[in-house]
């Protein structure tokens, strides 16, 4: 199936192009560089010089995925800052802004996500002029009806989509075609001859198992929001143990039971986080509390401040419990519970054992 590219590369890419036609430069293709380090190609439909920078556009082109950003424009406008070096982002129409706390980018701030953050800061960074900065507002012109069709109104990014994509290019999502791409990488890890291996949700959670915490890169794995079925794959493959490793907020749908933690198949992180936090003895002020936030990750200066971070072991024991129990004890899982940071929140016993046996450097 055709890839594609993500709505950060597109604004990356019109960024470069308002400053390519400000110098003078009619660009038609410019280069961008993903956070991965790979060369991504993208038509500029648009570019006109302004009086303060240039403005460009490029079209969205989501390949073979069922993308709800497939078709439209995202545009960026550039400022051109004589006397500062600062790359300073703005949200124009239809690009939203974050109202909530708990996601990764801070209050106040445009729905720009870290990973096309820096896409953008390094390809405008490419060709404006030595000690120049620039504003640089994003607008998808179409962004803030398609929003409505999106879960950020109720995560409390307001006016528009968020810019997001953390490796710069769209892979199709057709569940069956996806699931199918995904399950060679156990038969890889065991034909390298391991019998534990490492699930983890994306790439953000292979890079901190990796690069963080030490695990085996040829053991790492993801599942994308398939938990279940690459589960039943790994007995298939006859793996012993699984460990999963991810954010608090998948971890805490399969210690509800939810294997295919998709938003759209399951949620309950809240519901779960309050239900485990009153069983641990958290006042109904508390439950309530938690049930108010906007995000899993929302949850973790409460429980911090209560001191009750035992509450991750539970869930992270729960988590494997589940887990077993899904494959019918065919496997020995364990699960370890992680912030947006990668900061480690908790595990059980069996991460402890099974990551200790691949590795890590989790004391």
């Amino acid at each position: 199936m055709r890839t594609g590219i993500t709505t950060g590369t597109c604004a990356a890419a019109a960024a470069k192009a308002a400053i390519l036609v400000w110098k003078n430069q009619l660009p038609t293709i410019v280069e961008v560089v993903s956070p991965q380090g790979r060369v991504i190609a993208v038509p500029i439909a648009a570019a006109t010089v302004t009086a303060e920078g240039g403005n460009a556009s490029v079209r969205k082109d989501a390949g073979d995925d069922p993308d709800i950003t497939n078709g439209v424009m995202i545009c960026a406008a550039i400022q051109i800052l004589q006397h500062s070096t600062e790359v300073v982002f703005k949200a124009g129409d239809g690009v939203g802004t974050v109202t909530k706390p708990g996601l990764a980018v801070p209050v106040g701030e445009p729905a720009i996500n870290p990973g096309p953050r820096a896409m953008i800061t390094q390809a405008v960074r490419d060709v404006l002029p030595a000690q120049t900065g620039a504003i640089v507002t994003i607008s998808i012109p179409e962004g803030e009806r398609l929003a409505a069709r999106t879960l950020n109104p109720i995560l409390g990014i307001t006016g528009g989509l968020s810019i997001i994509g953390s490796t710069g290019i769209v892979e199709p999502m057709s569940e069956e075609a996806f699931k199918n791409s995904l399950t060679p990488q156990i038969s890889v890890v065991k034909a390298l001859g391991y019998d534990s291996i490492v699930f983890v949700p994306g790439k953000m959670g292979q890079d901190f198992a990796v690069k963080r915490y030490g695990l085996p890169s040829d053991a790492v794995v993801q599942t994308s929001n398939f938990v279940g079925h690459m589960l039943e794959k790994a007995v298939h493959y006859g793996m012993k143990q699984v460990l999963l490793l991810g954010h608090l907020g998948k971890m805490v749908k399969v210690a509800a039971g939810n294997f295919h933690t998709h938003n759209r198949m399951a949620d309950a992180r809240l519901e779960t986080i309050a239900a485990y936090m009153a069983a641990s003895g958290a006042s109904q002020h508390t439950t309530q509390e938690i049930l108010a936030c906007n995000t899993a990750e929302a949850t973790i200066p409460i429980i911090a401040e209560l001191q009750m971070t035992d509450v991750y072991q539970v869930l992270a024991a729960r988590a494997s419990l589940r887990a077993e129990r899904y494959v019918f004890a065919d496997l020995r899982v364990g699960t370890t519970i992680l912030s947006l940071r990668g900061e480690l929140l908790g595990l059980d016993e069996n991460a402890r054992e099974i990551g200790g046996s691949l590795g890590w450097n989790i004391k």
